[in-house]
């Protein structure tokens, strides 16, 4: 079928997490032909030696780097939700962040960290870089994206505090624009006892900065 997706690698859907190189053909054609055009139209001539298959490895890269779009976050952590007796903070820091800005199509790169503090539940500790990552292969703009980690994890364990800090640097800023290199741009989002307990959201500030060394 002319639709029908291709797994270029061996699917492994792991508890509501596939992780896949998946290209649809019809898709990668199109995209290629703009990209042709696009190349031409920069004055590289696209039929080229290094050039020829230079327009599908950008279709596909794109598709990859969007693939966040056909994963459900929530779904992610439903999968490995468990019922225990544990109230204090649980923090996941360093989460390797990589996004692609929307305004312009060029990456912004980072980490993020990620604690809650639960309320009968807690989810595997894998499944929250897999939310941070089901988010970020989307065009995206970083205060969105650590307001729809927040959410998700807010509205999928009912916790009683959700917090998110995201730190990036964004190319769109170090190669274009303002062209400030060493530039770091940090979000942050709370919910419940990281908005309302100063000392809670302290002693997250706190943990994500300290080492282990």
């Amino acid at each position: 079928m002319a639709n029908e997706e291709k797994h270029y690698l061996p699917e492994e859907a792991i508890d509501g997490y596939v992780k896949i190189d998946r290209y649809n053909d019809d898709k990668i054609n199109a995209i290629s032909s703009h990209y042709k055009d696009i190349l031409a139209q920069l004055g590289e001539d696209p039929e080229r030696e290094g050039l020829v298959k230079t327009p599908e490895r950008v279709a596909k890269a794109l598709q990859y780097l969007t693939h966040g779009y056909d994963l459900k976050p929530t779904e992610v952590l439903r999968s490995a939700m468990f019922q225990e007796d544990y109230s204090q903070m649980v923090v996941v820091k360093d989460i390797e962040v990589f996004s692609m800005c929307e305004h312009h199509m060029l990456p912004f790169f980072g980490k993020a960290h990620v604690a809650y503090i639960p309320n009968g539940h807690i989810v595997g500790l894998s499944k929250i870089p897999r939310v941070v990552d089901a988010y970020a292969r989307r065009l995206q703009v970083q205060e969105r994206l650590t307001n729809e980690i927040r959410d998700c994890i807010q509205e999928t364990l009912n916790p009683k505090g959700v917090a998110v800090v995201i730190e990036c640097k964004h190319l769109c800023m170090s190669m274009r624009g303002v062209q400030k290199q060493n530039s770091v741009t940090t979000t942050s989002a709370f919910t419940g006892e990281f908005i309302n307990n100063d000392k809670t959201r302290a002693e997250f500030l706190r943990l994500i900065t300290a080492s282990l060394d």
